[in-house]
């Protein structure tokens, strides 16, 4: 699994038009599974992200989690994540699971994040979405389970 984390100001995910998810502070995650994804690698990064120190203290040093600040997620599955752009100038994308295993684990992450008291948004998996975000930093990291 990989999931890029953004802190965010506020953020929202639009669907044809309609918001279908939108957070205030928090974080942005983009979500991608591939193929030998299990639900321990989605309850290793939850909790991986639930527990970031990326948030500043009041000395203004990166030393608190989304949990201590109370901010929320917006998740939003993205198969581009396991695009590979080695060779020739098209993405291959050999390494994205599969939509039927890909919303299995994207929703046992979501899931496990609901678990540790977070607050999450979705987009709509599979959908074109339109993301806005302010990014907050920025901060941006890239977790993997593997």
């Amino acid at each position: 699994m990989r999931v890029v984390v953004q802190r965010s100001k506020e953020a929202k995910v639009k669907v044809n038009g309609d918001i279908v998810g939108s957070i205030t502070k928090g974080f942005v995650l983009l979500v991608g599974v591939t193929h030998d994804d299990k639900d321990k690698d989605a309850a290793f990064l939850a909790d991986k992200i639930a527990n970031l120190r990326v948030f500043e203290d009041d000395n203004g040093k990166m030393n608190l989690s989304i949990l201590d600040k109370g901010g929320e997620i917006l998740s939003v599955s993205q198969f581009t994540l396991y695009g590979d752009c080695r060779k020739g100038r098209r993405p291959n994308f050999m390494e994205a699971a599969k939509p039927d295993h890909a919303l299995k684990i994207y929703e046992a992450f979501n899931a496990f994040l609901e678990e540790k008291g977070l607050k999450v948004e979705t987009g709509k998996f599979g959908a074109m979405m339109d993301v806005q975000l302010v990014n907050d930093g920025p901060v941006t990291l890239i977790l993997e389970s593997k």
